[in-house]
């Protein structure tokens, strides 16, 4: 039970506890025994679903979802007993690598399913304790959070008279994390030793990659269950700092924006940011990436482009959407008209849903325009009809139809 930021202790083994019902504050709260209630039955169970709703890849072990669940009263028993044992060692993570808007490529690693059932259990026990005490201000990866509300929070700043932006950018973040920093931020609120040592054994369980195990002194592996919320009680200390000294502070995971009133203010944000940072947290602060900039001039922010009063798709996604849609629309394929559109809809329908929410009336009616050339242009090699007007071979109600989905009226 909440008021008021306090909790009503129920008496669950929590520290400074004097008995059923003493209300504490929930900073002031520190819990001593938390394993039980993950390796309860129960709560591996619940953790399951939600891996299998989440799909995903194998690991190393090639154990599959519907593998796991062919054996799942078999698996869940065993880690029951590992995880009440104390026995339990997560396996390395398979590491994959996934293109970015820029071209490079970003590393993922995969866990074990089995392993993703023991984060999600853990995550399933921590999440209650640490949305307690994290801020409005942090969007990613919490429920009833999300970019849009963290886009929402920017544009009412700015409506408050906010002008003047600090944009943060994190040096290779998620591979920097300092694991004696993270780990001592765990223990402002858990000090159960058996959670602490299934915290670092994530943090240290190697990397395999084309047969070669590697092991990793800082950062916690994207890709884990468990890193977005270690990801954001890294960095809680920072919302909290920036907030106490009154600046307007919107964050989802390492994707930051600090607003400010005047230029001044702005710089005097940015060089306290740069000495929490830099000092207690470790981490370093892009130098060519970090700056101070306005809404005048604008400035990119999870996946948009604020600038005056608009905001609108930023190139680099604008450019990794054309780029998918052609390799969905080649000029030579084995797939009738229908196959392709039954293609390109999640797509249409997954970006502009996400970039709705901006300025993009006029973007999309030409993205429209444009899906609709690259259809027919396929039609016309195909049938050899070069000498005919594209807009006769497919007409805009024909391909509608055929069910393309128009990203104006998503």
């Amino acid at each position: 039970m909440k008021n008021q930021g306090h909790v009503l202790v129920v008496g669950d083994g929590m520290a400074g506890e004097q008995g059923p019902g003493k209300v504490i504050p929930v900073t002031e709260r520190r819990y001593y025994s938390l394993i039980d209630k993950v390796y309860d039955l129960r709560n591996l169970f619940e953790a399951w679903k939600e891996v299998k709703r989440n799909k995903g890849a194998a690991g190393i072990d090639r154990v599959t979802i519907s593998r796991f669940e062919a054996n799942l009263e078999r698996y869940l028993k065993m880690l029951h007993e590992r995880l009440r044992a104390g026995t339990y060692t997560p396996p390395p993570v398979r590491r994959v690598y996934i293109d970015k808007a820029d071209g490079s490529k970003r590393p993922l690693g995969i866990p074990t399913v089995a392993d993703r059932v023991v984060q999600q259990a853990v995550r399933r026990v921590l999440t209650p304790i640490f949305e307690a005490v994290f801020l409005p201000c942090s969007h990613g990866f919490r429920k009833g959070f999300s970019t849009r509300s963290a886009i929402v929070m920017v544009e009412e700043y700015r409506r408050q008279g906010f002008r003047w932006v600090v944009d943060v950018d994190f040096k290779a973040y998620f591979d920097t994390l300092d694991h004696e920093v993270l780990m001592a931020k765990v223990k402002e609120k858990v000090t159960d030793g058996s959670i602490l040592r299934l915290i670092r054994s994530w943090l240290t369980a190697g990397v395999m990659s084309d047969g070669n195990l590697t092991y990793q002194t800082t950062g916690t592996p994207q890709g884990g269950v468990i890193s977005p919320l270690l990801a954001n009680i890294y960095l809680h200390s920072l919302d909290l700092a920036l907030t106490k000294w009154g600046y307007k502070v919107v964050r989802y995971a390492d994707d930051l924006v600090v607003l400010c009133q005047t230029q001044n203010k702005a710089k005097t944000e940015l060089g306290l940011l740069k000495q929490l940072a830099e000092g207690e947290l470790r981490l370093t602060l892009h130098p060519e990436k970090t700056r101070i900039t306005r809404f005048y001039n604008g400035f990119d922010f999870l996946g948009f482009t604020f600038k005056r009063q608009h905001r609108v798709a930023r190139r680099r996604a604008l450019d990794k959407f054309k780029e998918k849609v052609r390799e969905l629309t080649p000029r030579q394929t084995h797939l009738t008209v229908r196959e392709v559109i039954a293609q390109l809809n999640p797509v249409i329908r997954g970006w502009g849903n996400y970039f709705k929410m901006g300025h993009m009336k006029g973007r999309f009616e030409s993205l429209d325009q444009w899906i609709r050339m690259r259809i027919r242009s396929l039609v016309l090699k195909r049938k050899a009809h070069r000498s005919r007007v594209a807009s006769s071979v497919l007409p805009n109600r024909r391909l509608a139809d055929l069910g393309l989905v128009s990203l104006l009226t998503l």
